[in-house]
């Protein structure tokens, strides 16, 4: 290696790596005399042989490469391709006392990034700034490449294979378990204790939490090349050549790493666990969506079984199967509410003894789906209960009735026609919500309604599961003129010694007394006492599933209230494909 130099006035100059191919000491002593002319401090080391230059290239590094055309025993052509050879992204300039244009031409169109005369070395400081600056602005490119090409495939928090580059390793396992028969496991979890964490310590802390199990996992586990993070605080792993015994025992382990590690922030210490779910991939495994479905479901089902454990996923399983036919209808209901795809129905409530009681109807929702169907409430309410999209959808009904309760367009007018109270069922999980209040407190002000046109249905076993809140959530409401209608009165356990702390307007009875009352005895002996103690108390009653006249009859006999059915009346659309377009328009 060379030594480095002063310049004429004995400061250092820029420092330069300098490979020289040449077979003359004098010349590359004028050679390295115009560098520091030029302001260089050259670091050298001269060669003249391939083998010498081979060992060069890999035994140091280097800014720039200045190689003699012609040599006895190695010419600078031939360096030039050995440079290349080497994969090495150096400046190479070429310096020649003899060549002709035609082999200058040659060179550069060879790869060589100059070419100069020995004779009139003007040029060379020029140029190799020139060099150095095109250089650095190649490897800039290329570490931006790289970065870009990195961030497409690896998640950017925790450096892991991102979700779309792991479904592309899944998709080609399923082709290469159809096609050779190879063995897959497709394990996906997610952390148990991780909303607790960004909770309690803020989004930052979850970050770190990430990071940090991603560190331990790559560390610890074999399959760390096909680790990613999904999303949130979910992962996938793809397991390659495991028997299905095999990939359990993995997840075991996998489970076990997770529940050892313990994750500090400021003062907290915080133990982590995780839901798992495996999918073993064969060449029956069907498509990719179907296997990242299964996953889902039996991460969700390991949820359901208590969390922090391990679930095997069979296509048998009528659990599993009852949990994924529910996932799947949660996507379609949260596409409906995106794009507006419930309708409200009506169904008239009539009173069978008082012709003055107000004119009133219940709203009951359906569902448009995908393929233009529309779905009955029984098909995605229990969906949306299981997977928690009830107050979203009661939201929904809520801003819809009360926009058209405020009359402000013609079509919303015609739809209520002449009822004057209707009522709107809430889920229990929306019972005692603050925010569900608040929400209706604020629709009321916006659309100017009254509140005595609004009656509120709950079901008598959501309001008995939470009597604390529903008595309250009940008196809240009430206090601001809302009436309020106990569901399915009579399917409860207790129905008659909860009533009591209920202060509800309308009893519902149970459909299943009323729907056999003009033959069962025993039926119509329970709504009897049904009717007879919601007197007592001063609550109206509504009997359900009225189906034909001999019913309403005996219903009038025994003094019920109201009736509603399909023998009193069918629901029908409460806006038409008119009025659901002016809706539309008006928001």
């Amino acid at each position: 290696m060379g030594q480095e130099s002063r310049d004429e006035n004995g400061d250092m100059g820029i420092p330069l790596r300098v490979l020289i191919i040449e077979d003359s000491e004098d010349d590359a002593t004028l050679l390295l005399r115009e560098l520091r002319r030029g302001g260089f401090e050259p670091i050298y080391r001269r060669v003249d042989s391939r083998d010498a230059m081979e060992e060069a290239l890999h035994e140091e590094r280097w800014d720039i490469v200045i190689s003699d055309y012609v040599m006895p025993q190695f010419d600078g052509m031939a360096a030039l391709a050995l440079l290349h050879e080497s994969g090495l992204d150096l400046p190479f300039i070429l310096i020649s006392g003899t060549i002709g244009e035609e082999y200058a031409v040659q060179a550069m169109k060879a790869g060589a990034h100059d070419y100069l005369m020995k004779d009139n070395l003007t040029r060379l400081i020029p140029a190799v700034e020139r060099e150095l600056k095109e250089a650095e602005n190649r490897s800039a490119r290329k570490r931006a490449e790289e970065v870009v090409q990195h961030l497409t495939y690896h998640d950017s928090l925790t450096g892991l294979l991102n979700r779309r580059e792991f479904e592309r390793r899944v998709a080609s396992a399923l082709e290469s378990a159809r096609i050779k028969h190879h063995q897959f496991t497709l394990c996906y979890f997610d952390l148990d204790q991780f909303k607790v964490i960004n909770d309690t310590s803020g989004h930052l802390a979850g970050d770190e939490l990430l990071k940090h199990l991603s560190r331990l996992l790559q560390t610890h586990l074999d399959a760390r090349d096909n680790l990613a993070r999904l999303g949130g605080d979910e992962f996938g792993m793809l397991l390659k050549g495991y028997s299905p015994q095999e990939a359990v025992d993995y997840a075991r382990r996998l489970l076990q790493l997770i529940n050892d590690c313990r994750f500090q922030w400021e003062d907290d210490v915080y133990e982590i666990g995780a839901s798992i779910g495996l999918v073993h991939i064969d060449e029956n495994s069907g498509n990719l969506a179907k296997v990242l479905s299964a996953a889902d479901v039996a991460c969700y089902m390991a949820k359901e079984e208590g969390r922090n454990r391990i679930y095997v996923y069979q296509p048998d399983d009528e659990a599993l199967s009852q949990r994924h036919s529910e996932m799947q209808m949660v996507s379609r209901i949260t596409r409906a509410l995106k794009e507006d795809r419930f309708c409200l129905y009506r169904q008239a409530i009539v009173a069978l003894n008082d012709p003055h009681h107000p004119p009133h109807c219940e709203i009951l929702i359906r569902m448009l789906d995908n393929d233009g169907r529309m779905m009955a409430p029984g098909e995605f309410l229990p969906a949306a209960e299981r997977y928690s999209l009830m107050g979203s959808i009661d939201r929904w009904v809520i801003d819809q009735v009360f926009r058209i309760f405020s009359g402000k367009s013609e079509e919303a007018h015609d739809a209520m026609g002449f009822f004057r109270i209707c009522s709107i069922n809430l889920s229990g999980a929306s019972l005692g919500e603050d925010s569900l209040l608040d929400y209706i407190r604020e629709k009321t002000r916006e659309y100017g309604i009254a509140p005595a046109q609004i009656c509120f249905e709950i079901t008598e076993t959501a309001a008995i599961g939470n009597l604390h809140n529903a008595r309250r959530f009940i008196r809240e409401l009430k206090s601001l003129g809302f009436s309020f209608a106990l569901d399915d009165f009579g399917s409860g356990l207790s129905s008659f010694a909860y009533l009591k702390n209920l202060p509800v307007d309308y009893l519902k009875i149970d459909g299943s007394f009323v729907r056999d009352i003009a033959r069962d005895p025993i039926d119509y002996t329970m709504v009897e006492a049904i009717n007879r103690i919601g007197h007592v108390m001063g609550i109206k009653t509504i009997a359900e599933f009225v189906e034909n006249q001999e019913i309403v009859e005996k219903l009038t006999e025994i003094g019920v209230d109201l009736a509603q059915g399909f023998g009193i009346e069918k629901p029908v659309p409460l806006l038409g494909e008119t009025g659901r377009k002016e809706e539309r328009r008006q928001r």
